[in-house]
């Protein structure tokens, strides 16, 4: 899970381990790192047949903290592991597990509709990724 400040909004993204978005949620970008993950992963808990095998959830940086870890193993029953950089390095460092969300969002932004904040509603943004999401999946099938 990660999340990705554009213009004045931010997207929530929880994928597996293929890239695939499992739920979005888009928010103002005033919305801290911790609380849209909150809200992101309750949706993600709502939609129970599809997460039955989920038992360990991999963030970033930005959702570090005991508050958030404790939330999410109370509420959804998962286990947090945070991913972080190794401190001694310096510059870009491919991280395998983060490196998926990154990856799905570069397949988002090949989407025209997507690159810029066009849309009034959240909800539109949201369905708009939905949407995406669903034309690259069909293109890599075929």
């Amino acid at each position: 899970m990660q999340a990705r400040k554009f213009s004045c909004r931010k997207r929530f993204l929880t994928v597996d381990t293929l890239g695939l978005v499992l739920r979005v949620l888009v928010t103002a970008a005033n919305v801290g790192e911790r609380e849209g993950g909150k809200q992101v992963l309750q949706r993600l808990k709502q939609s129970n047949k599809q997460v039955s095998r989920l038992t360990t959830i991999w963030v970033d940086g930005g959702f570090d903290g005991e508050p958030f870890m404790q939330w999410v193993m109370n509420f959804c029953r998962w286990i947090v592991q945070v991913v972080l950089r190794p401190e001694e390095t310096k510059g870009f460092v491919l991280l395998k597990k983060r490196w998926v969300v990154e990856r799905t969002f570069g397949w988002l932004m090949g989407c025209r509709r997507l690159v810029r904040d066009y849309e009034l509603l959240p909800e539109t943004s949201e369905t708009f990724i939905y949407l995406a999401m669903i034309r690259i999946m069909v293109r890599q099938l075929a």
